[in-house]
């Protein structure tokens, strides 16, 4: 395998030269540095990462934890966060943490090991104190587990007054609302406090449903939804907190002869490309899925810049309407 030494040599050039061609560091001729490229691709050289990061305090990687890849939200989400982490000069590592605290540990020591720049969290199922003790720049996304680490999160509280606020223009009198397990500290759980508040302020019946620990476990979705319209079968209007559970309430309402959205009006939440391709299409709260990676890339690089930032960043939401309501 081919050393810096070998490229030097061959190029005519000193080391310092050659590792400043790497680094993009110093001035160097543009002839200097078409030579150098050349015989690294002649040699077949590879520059060890691992050493340059040292040298440099800098790896160029960012590491980032969601819950399932799978899942339509978060697999948009991290393509965004892939495209502007890249145009900045970053790759992705990617961590699946399937809502389980030991795996998620363990991709957090293996980040540290790494030494990435960064760290952008969409899981977290650890206590505190284990991100406390990160020496990378820290972005979370609908968690705030510090006053120091900033946070994103779409205006979820108002995404659960527009839903509500339109099943009940609708006529929607028995209201459900199937949602994440509320044991969980993410912002996420305003959006039943909009739905409730709504709720309440007209008059409607509502009932909150919940999911088990492990929200995003999309086989609990079908038996929630049976055992929902079989303890309640006059609901008329049902917001689930994600498209996918809203597509699953389509697909069970139509099983027991309900139709959409004659007899029950359903509204998802997130507008991933699913929710436009469904028939019927789903009436859906849009949170501004690109904002949010592009946003998140942002904040890692100001931390990294030294910049002082507000730690609180909730974007706003809009209300798509489909055939479903």
């Amino acid at each position: 395998m081919s050393t810096i030494n070998d490229v030097a040599l061959k190029a005519g050039v000193s080391v310092t030269t050659v590792s400043r061609v790497l680094n993009n560091r110093g001035y160097i001729s543009e002839a200097t540095r078409s030579k150098v490229f050349k015989t690294m691709e002649e040699l077949n050289y590879q520059p060890n990462e691992i050493a340059r990061s040292l040298l440099r305090k800098q790896s160029n990687l960012i590491g980032l934890i969601i819950p399932s890849v799978s899942h339509p939200f978060f697999s948009e989400l991290t393509n965004h966060i892939e495209y502007y982490a890249y145009q900045n000069g970053w790759k992705v590592l990617l961590c699946n943490s399937h809502m389980d605290p030991m795996k998620e540990k363990d991709y957090i020591a293996m980040l540290k090991r790494n030494r990435v720049d960064g760290i952008i969290m969409g899981s977290h199922t650890l206590e505190i104190e284990e991100y406390r003790n990160l020496n990378s720049a820290i972005v979370t996304f609908d968690r705030q587990i510090d006053n120091d680490i900033p946070f994103i999160s779409s205006d979820n509280y108002q995404g659960g007054v527009l839903a509500t606020e339109l099943l009940i223009s609708k006529g929607c009198r028995t209201i459900v609302h199937i949602c994440g397990n509320l044991k969980l500290l993410m912002h996420s759980n305003y959006r039943n406090d909009g739905f409730k508040d709504t709720a309440e302020k007209h008059g409607v019946q509502h009932i909150t449903i919940q999911t088990d620990m492990n929200v995003f476990d999309q086989q609990q979705y079908e038996q929630i939804i049976q055992r929902m319209l079989e303890e309640y079968p006059d609901v008329d209007g049902i917001f689930a907190s994600s498209d996918i559970i809203a597509a699953f309430a389509v697909r069970e309402c139509l099983g027991k002869g309900k139709k959409v959205p004659q007899d029950v009006r359903i509204v998802g939440y997130d507008d991933v490309d699913m929710a436009a391709w469904f028939i019927p299409g789903i009436t859906t709260i849009k949170q501004p899925i690109e904002a949010i990676g592009r946003l998140a890339v942002e904040l890692i690089q100001k931390q990294l810049d030294g910049e002082v930032i507000n730690p609180e960043h909730v974007l706003p939401v809009e209300l798509i309407e489909r055939s479903t309501t």
